[in-house]
């Protein structure tokens, strides 16, 4: 699978040309930086990867969760920084839950708590209202559909928090979640996901 190895830019996870040093920010992170101490992913949003992400989002296939989520805690133990006090997913609205069966954010957090022995919270981050899917907007679009749709609950004040994805494609949801959390007090946010989009 197409496994990042060059440095990454620390805000949205964006793989470097070869000959940039590590820690970097990408173009678009100088001028408008996540709320995060660092981003990772794990790989690029393509080929393999690609189709196993999507077997995972779209068809069902969840027994996925844990292997995914060793990538996760690969790339996590490769940071060597574990010091969180709970992981939370990107929440998806109640309604398309129910549609899909599960969300796929959510079993990758839960797997990966699992692994590295931080408890996961499900109730740290709600989202307010459905919205559009990301995929299915222009790039252009994407902050606007998801400006606000999250909402954080002042039990992370003053927490550690490991905000997890199944994919990073403008980081736009990453961002409007960890600015919730942000805006309820959390000390410290970073955010980690399978595949970036290139």
């Amino acid at each position: 699978m197409p496994r990042i190895s060059t440095p990454r830019c620390r805000s949205c996870a964006l793989p470097a040309p070869l000959q940039t040093t590590d820690p970097f920010l990408c173009f678009g992170c100088v001028a408008e930086p996540l709320p995060v101490d660092w981003c990772e992913a794990w790989g690029e949003y393509r080929g393999t990867l690609e189709k196993v992400l999507q077997a995972l989002k779209f068809r069902r296939h969840d027994f996925l969760d844990d292997a995914l989520a060793g990538l996760l805690e690969e790339r996590l133990r490769e940071r060597a920084d574990l010091a969180f006090h709970a992981i939370v997913a990107v929440p998806m609205h109640r309604r398309r839950e129910r549609r899909r069966g599960y969300n796929q954010a959510e079993l990758l957090g839960r797997a990966l708590a699992t692994r590295v022995g931080i408890p996961f919270d499900g109730r740290l981050l709600v989202r307010r209202h459905e919205g559009e899917t990301q995929s299915t907007l222009p790039r252009a679009a994407r902050a606007a559909n998801v400006r606000r749709a999250f909402v954080a609950t002042p039990t992370a004040a003053s927490k550690s928090i490991l905000l997890v994805d199944d994919i990073c494609t403008t980081a736009e949801t990453l961002r409007a979640c960890a600015t919730a959390l942000r805006k309820a007090g959390a000390a410290r946010v970073c955010a980690v996901a399978v595949a970036k989009a290139t």
